[in-house]
């Protein structure tokens, strides 16, 4: 057996599984972010319906001038 091609073929896999996990680190990172940005976005869903149910007719019609 060759050392050189088993040396580069160490060093071949040792980068494919450091690439493989910093991958996978920033898509967990993402994904994080992700679901904080949808738990932001339901909550002010939540004080926004519950400011039209106190003020229904609020938004309901426009003013238009030609």
């Amino acid at each position: 057996m060759d050392v050189p091609a088993v040396s580069v073929a160490l060093s071949h896999a040792g980068l494919q599984q450091d690439v493989g996990l910093s991958l996978m680190n920033k898509t967990m990172n993402q994904a994080e972010s992700k679901g904080q940005n949808m738990i932001k976005m339901l909550e002010e869903s939540n004080v926004k319906t519950m400011q039209h149910a106190a003020q229904p007719h609020l938004g309901s019609s426009i003013d238009v001038k030609a």
